[in-house]
């Protein structure tokens, strides 16, 4: 295996990041159900169902609003191999070491049991434990289907139009594009450095580079937040979201809105 893996993995997940962060942009501007509705509505509608998603405490409802953020995301161009890769691993992964204690610490009628461990799992933590994991999985669905299938600015400036505080806007508009501008400056120095090494190096001496490296970046961290916000206050930037393109609700936003309260309202009746 070569000793540069560490370095060129490095190299690859910058290269996906940007990669990932292109194919949100196209599928935000490819005509889909979720992309003809006015943003706000999109907002609103996404939010009703995510905080159904919180209050129902029954698996078969919960399972009903996947299946709809899945038909959703289908419908708005976002592709389920996407969502699987990006977002329901990792989901899983994550959630299933918070949840994982449930199993053996909520009791209830045992099911299975490892006398060896003293471990036994009951019905009532499977329970817990499913639904945990498939709550998180529904709302973190819904949520990444109206990043993609919205420009970020108009997110933020459907906030805006909520009287969201301007301070909060401001934080989400700058962590967005400084998040951007660190993993390209990043991507300059392993570029930088790749470019200059001759022969293999040490698992010792990539070590040592990455740390130089990432004691580096924290330094420049500093310095490129100040530089990008007085690229925004130069480009008229004042903490409020202005786009060329107004917001103007349809008939069919109204519509669109009624048909998300609707679901969401009878989603969390039906699963109390």
């Amino acid at each position: 295996m070569s000793r540069h893996s560490f370095i060129e993995s490095t190299l690859r997940g910058f290269s996906r990041a940007f990669s990932n962060a292109l194919a949100s942009e196209h599928v935000a501007n490819q005509p889909g159900l979720l992309q003809q509705f006015d943003p706000r509505v999109r907002v609103i509608g996404m939010l009703a169902l995510v905080i159904a998603v919180v209050i129902c405490r029954r698996l078969a409802v919960i399972t009903a609003l996947l299946l709809l953020a899945m038909v959703i995301a289908i419908a708005s161009r976002v592709s389920l191999a996407s969502l699987a890769k990006r977002v329901w691993l990792v989901v899983l992964g994550f959630t299933g070491i918070i949840a994982l204690p449930a199993l053996f610490t909520v009791p209830g009628k045992p099911i299975w049991s490892v006398p060896a461990l003293s471990l036994t799992i009951s019905a009532q933590g499977l329970r817990s434990c499913v639904l945990l994991v498939l709550r998180v999985e529904t709302a973190v669905t819904l949520t990444t289907v109206l990043v993609l299938a919205t420009p970020w600015m108009h997110i933020l400036k459907a906030l805006r139009s909520f009287h969201l505080p301007a301070d909060a806007v401001t934080m989400l508009a700058m962590t967005h594009r400084y998040v951007f501008l660190l993993i390209e400056t990043a991507n300059q120095m392993f570029e930088s450095r790749e470019s200059r090494m001759v022969g293999v190096m040490s698992a010792s001496a990539q070590r040592r580079v990455a740390a130089r490296t990432a004691g580096l970046l924290l330094s420049k961290s500093v310095e490129l937040s100040h530089e990008v916000y007085l690229a925004m206050l130069s480009r008229g930037f004042r903490g409020d979201v202005r786009l060329l393109t107004g917001f103007r609700m349809k008939f069919y936003d109204y519509a669109a809105l009624s048909a998300f309260l609707f679901a969401g309202g009878a989603a969390a009746w039906m699963g109390r």
